[in-house]
């Protein structure tokens, strides 16, 4: 079973322990991090837990759109529906708060990422080319009708 929730202050830790090990995953700063766990009605920030921490997931609702931001899932729990439960709450609380479509942008190599998303509903609708670095890469950007 997993337990999807609101990000506390105590998974900060961890969530960044995760990017850091996860390859392409962003280096946000404690400063950002603590900007995602202020009370912030534009933001949306929620924790997988199965038997322990698996994943995480953040976005941001500005009017109409919520964008997508990041998706993490630890390398030992992927594949066992964390990201799709993530993203299922996720749609559902930037719903709430008032997003009428969600956007993102993913690396154009990662495979794994985009067959999520085809499959959460997201369709491409353009790309950004060597939008990435480290390695530099192009971008696929992707949108999702939430009402």
């Amino acid at each position: 079973m997993i337990l999807v929730r609101a990000m506390e202050a105590a998974d900060l830790d961890w969530a960044i322990a995760l990017c850091a090990r996860l390859e392409g995953a962003p280096e946000w700063s404690r400063a950002v991090w603590g900007r995602v766990l202020e009370a912030d009605p534009h933001r949306v920030a929620l924790v997988a837990d199965d038997e322990w921490q698996a994943g995480f997931a953040v976005a941001t609702v500005v009017g109409p759109e919520a964008e997508l931001e990041l998706i993490a899932v630890a390398p030992e729990r992927q594949r066992r529906g964390v990201a799709r439960a993530l993203m299922a709450e996720l749609a559902g609380r930037v719903r709430e708060a008032g997003a009428e479509e969600m956007v993102l942008e993913v690396r154009a190599s990662n495979r794994a990422a985009l067959g999520l998303y085809e499959q959460a509903g997201f369709v491409v609708t353009g790309g950004r080319a060597r939008y990435y670095r480290d390695p530099v890469e192009d971008a696929v950007l992707m949108w999702m009708r939430l009402v």
